[in-house]
């Protein structure tokens, strides 16, 4: 049978399991897989694993009491290693990159954050900033347009869209960073211009969900911040 991975910790990590309860239904008991200088958390990979509520929350409980009591490397939901053996080789194969990781993790935990603006504030930002796309809009608003202007027209606005969101998301990006460790952006989508990832020591959250909330206001109401957190530090693993 597979061995699930829940986490890997440094060798002196306490790993306290009594309480918790693995993926799968029945919950598959928790055990350690360690070699000189690291411990995985494991259990047995029941078959047919999916991404259901009660077996993600049963991997999130377990990063969260790990997370708890020292520094640790979270596993995303769903790896599987071939058996403990392989999973042990791999510790001692990845030893100093795991230690590197575990010490630059320890007393941070993840934010993740997405902004996005109103479609119509963005375009009227876009026809008072440019001559052409304002000349093209009226001349398609006023009917005397040709099809060839209203196809420049949509692609001069995607363009200057693009541009926008690329630079206000570094802008935010940038002064936010003042408030984390590290930072992740990641590609945007949707009606969103960014999407990023924070690195924030445990002792400043306070202090990053304020800077979070200053910008939001500065940005004003046209815009639309979603804030997650604290999480375990996935983005950084």
């Amino acid at each position: 049978m597979s061995t699930y991975v829940y986490a890997i910790t440094d060798a002196t990590h306490p790993v306290r399991l009594d309480g918790l309860r693995g993926v799968g239904d029945p919950p598959s008991p928790l055990r350690t897989v360690r070699t000189g200088a690291l411990t995985a958390v494991v259990s047995d990979a029941p078959p047919g694993l999916r991404a259901k509520r009660r077996d993600v929350m049963a991997h999130q409980n377990v990063l969260e009491s790990l997370m708890a009591d020292g520094a640790t490397l979270p596993m995303r939901f769903g790896l599987l290693g071939p058996d403990d053996e392989r999973v042990a080789d791999v510790l001692d194969r990845e030893e100093p990159a795991y230690r590197q990781r575990l010490a630059e993790l320890d007393g941070h935990v993840e934010y993740h954050l997405k902004a996005g603006r109103d479609e119509d504030d963005m375009l009227r930002a876009v026809l008072a900033d440019s001559a052409q796309a304002r000349e093209l809009n009226e001349r398609t608003r006023g009917g005397s347009g040709t099809h060839e202007d209203r196809v420049a027209l949509g692609e001069l606005v995607s363009r200057e869209v693009a541009a926008r969101g690329e630079r206000e998301a570094g802008e935010i990006v940038a002064r936010l960073d003042g408030a984390a460790t590290r930072s992740a952006v990641t590609g945007a989508g949707g009606n969103h211009f960014l999407n990023a990832s924070f690195l924030v020591p445990a002792e400043r959250t306070d202090e990053f969900v304020r800077a979070v909330r200053a910008e939001a206001d500065r940005c004003g109401d046209a815009y639309d911040f979603t804030l997650t957190g604290p999480l375990p530090p996935y983005s950084f693993v």
